[in-house]
């Protein structure tokens, strides 16, 4: 049977374009892998895939028993319910290191770049395969998507040289046009339910023993979801009462470059502590966070030293 790559639930571009990216690169080594993803593409991935002639991987919910190989995430709460029951191969990602382990020696590469697919294409270049002409465009698209068209505080020098070597490979002239194309297919949010909205990019993490569940939403204009709030927020405190101690939800807003916190939670002073507001400000609805863009260097990181606090 063949070996799965994986990426993390409610999976984003990043995690479905690398598993397919680091399956033809394993392919070309000689393993039998396959890639999988832990969900349907989002509108975004959707509409990348589209465009470079790609096709979904396989939707998979269990892998007890199967060889795995995990890209673009390494934390337990990410995986299917049945992650121990797997033998983990490998692991690629581009996240602080999360609490899965192993029963004997694994491949890992752990780099601090802006997305998975920047280390996969390295991989790639080391190891001395070639991309193909539409993999590589949806490659430069989840770089394009994690590093929010390079403006993310997460983008890294390396993640720009790569984009334009992808760039190169796959035709395309014009980055910046289609990473406008691609936020644009993600802002299509008319006649989602709230629920679809909060998980199309939602992470569980563990905080001190406490579950903290993150989505992210990034839009062109939050004008976009004006109208949508209220039922957003009710949605939050349904996906809250599921067991986590806070549901938050980041509406960020690429071109004025922030983001807007809501949340439900059993301590929502200390959440908006964690980002340095005054907690009086619930009072007023929905923070505003100048200049927070990234989940991943700005979220994650204020909330576990607050619940360690």
């Amino acid at each position: 049977m063949s070996a799965i790559i994986l990426g993390h639930k409610n999976p984003d571009s990043d995690s479905i374009i690398a598993a397919l990216a680091c399956a033809h690169l394993y392919r070309e080594r000689g393993l039998d892998v396959v890639a999988a993803a832990q969900g349907t593409p989002a509108p975004e991935t959707a509409y990348v895939l589209e465009r470079f002639g790609l096709t979904a991987p396989e939707v998979v919910t269990s892998v007890a028993g199967r060889d795995i190989y995990l890209v673009d995430f390494s934390d337990k709460a990410q995986a299917p319910a049945d992650i121990d029951e797997a033998n983990l191969m490998g692991i690629v990602d581009h996240h602080k290191l999360g609490d899965m382990t192993s029963s004997s020696p694994i491949e890992a590469i752990i780099w601090t770049v802006g997305c998975t697919n920047t280390i996969i294409k390295r991989m790639f270049d080391y190891m001395g395969y070639t991309i193909p002409a539409g993999l590589a465009g949806a490659m430069l698209c989840a770089i394009l998507s994690d590093t929010v068209i390079f403006k993310s505080p997460t983008c890294t020098e390396m993640d720009k040289k790569v984009a334009e070597e992808l760039a190169a490979i796959a035709g395309i002239e014009d980055i910046q046009a289609l990473g406008m194309d691609l936020f644009k297919a993600k802002s299509a949010v008319a006649g989602t339910a709230p629920r679809d909205l909060i998980f199309r990019d939602f992470k569980d993490f563990n905080m001190n023993g406490s579950t903290v569940g993150v989505g992210q939403l990034e839009l062109v204009s939050l004008e976009l979801v004006a109208d949508m709030k209220a039922d957003i927020q009710a949605e939050l405190e349904r996906v809250k009462a599921e067991g986590r101690h806070t549901a938050m939800f980041l509406l960020t807003d690429i071109m004025q470059e922030g983001s807007e916190l809501m949340m439900a939670s059993d301590d929502a002073a200390k959440i908006a502590q964690a980002f340095g507001q005054d907690p009086a400000k619930l009072a007023e609805g929905n923070l505003w966070l100048p200049g927070v863009m990234s989940r991943k260097k700005q979220v994650v990181p204020a909330l576990e030293a607050a619940f360690r606090g």
